[in-house]
């Protein structure tokens, strides 16, 4: 098991029963108390949980201003799905694009499948989806990162500045996700900080992608993110055991599902 698929569990389960010890942690996963407690000061030095003699107690609820886990975390949680998303969202991207991509976890997947031949030009926030383009080799990607304020945990930057350097561009495309989606003409997020990035890469581009896995049709954000109107096409997983929700097919945006 990859280390953070095994914190995600383990924030899973302090925030299921309050405290979990070391010992049963490391019996759980089948790895040493040490395995464990590098795992811990990892998740405490995120802010995420504060270790205790033992074991360790979550060091404050998710809420409204500490909604997130970091994005190597949400990076894997529906793994599968978010790069199925992302395979037919690179279908879209055309020759002599210009295009936002907003620090979500889900877009993380895009440099995987995007075409290296095309000349592109991707402007974002997020540092570690830059990290990810330099994994593909020989592509003829233009990268520009826009300026602001360094937040660790999403290795992304946000703030006045950010929204200031973003806002001189106008591309064709944005691709963005987002915590949920609700059935009140409403895309919603959690993350405070890097809410109006978001929001100035929605208002200016000419057409806007909205990536989410089926697990977003299903829950809401603590903040309004857009309107529906905003949305010119929604890309979600094909999942055979959820239902696509009635309020999508009369909402006016283009549904498209990952093969």
């Amino acid at each position: 098991m990859y280390s953070q698929q095994r914190q995600l569990e383990i924030i899973q389960q302090i925030e299921k029963r309050g405290s979990v010890p070391v010992s049963e942690l490391a019996e759980r996963f089948t790895v040493s108390r040490e395995t464990i407690r590098k795992d811990l000061s990892h998740l405490e030095r995120q802010g995420i949980l504060k270790r205790t003699h033992g074991g360790a107690v979550m060091e404050e609820p998710f809420t409204a201003h500490n909604s997130e886990y970091p994005v190597g975390i949400r990076g894997i949680q529906q793994m599968k799905e978010k790069k199925e998303i992302c395979r037919k969202a690179a279908s879209f991207i055309l020759e002599g694009d210009v295009i936002f991509v907003d620090n979500s976890s889900t877009p993380l997947y895009l440099p995987q499948f995007m075409p290296r031949q095309l000349n592109i030009t991707i402007i974002t926030n997020s540092i570690k989806f830059l990290l990810e383009t330099t994994k593909i080799s020989d592509h003829n990607w233009l990268l520009l990162c826009l300026g602001g304020i360094f937040r660790a945990a999403n290795l992304s930057v946000y703030g006045t500045g950010t929204i200031k350097s973003g806002a001189e561009y106008y591309p064709n495309k944005a691709f963005f996700s987002c915590a949920g989606i609700s059935p009140h003409s409403m895309v919603t997020d959690g993350s405070l900080q890097e809410i109006e990035t978001k929001q100035m890469m929605i208002t200016h581009a000419q057409e806007t992608f909205l990536l989410a896995d089926h697990t977003k049709l299903e829950r809401t954000g603590q903040m309004r993110l857009c309107d529906f109107t905003d949305v010119d096409t929604l890309i979600t997983d094909l999942n055979s055991s959820v239902a696509v929700p009635d309020y999508l097919s009369h909402i006016g945006i283009r549904l498209v599902m990952a093969d």
